[in-house]
């Protein structure tokens, strides 16, 4: 794989905190959802709801947050 190559993958999942009960969970990504993402998921752990914050860059590294929903 070239240099190019590695900067254009796209992320497909990330690690978050959950804001409710604290554990690190992984969350999966979907990048043909557009470089700015917005919506709800619950938490794997304590199925509390969080808003999920997804911004790419144009290499397709994506920032990921949560916070209560």
């Amino acid at each position: 794989m070239t240099d190019t190559e590695e900067a254009d993958r796209w992320d497909i999942e990330a690690e978050v905190d959950c804001p409710y009960c604290g554990e690190t969970v992984t969350v999966g990504l979907d990048p043909g959802g557009g470089s700015v993402q917005s919506y709800v998921e619950d938490c794997q752990v304590c199925c509390q709801p969080w808003q999920v914050h997804v911004h790419y860059d144009e290499h397709g590294a994506a920032r990921v947050w949560v916070e209560t929903a």
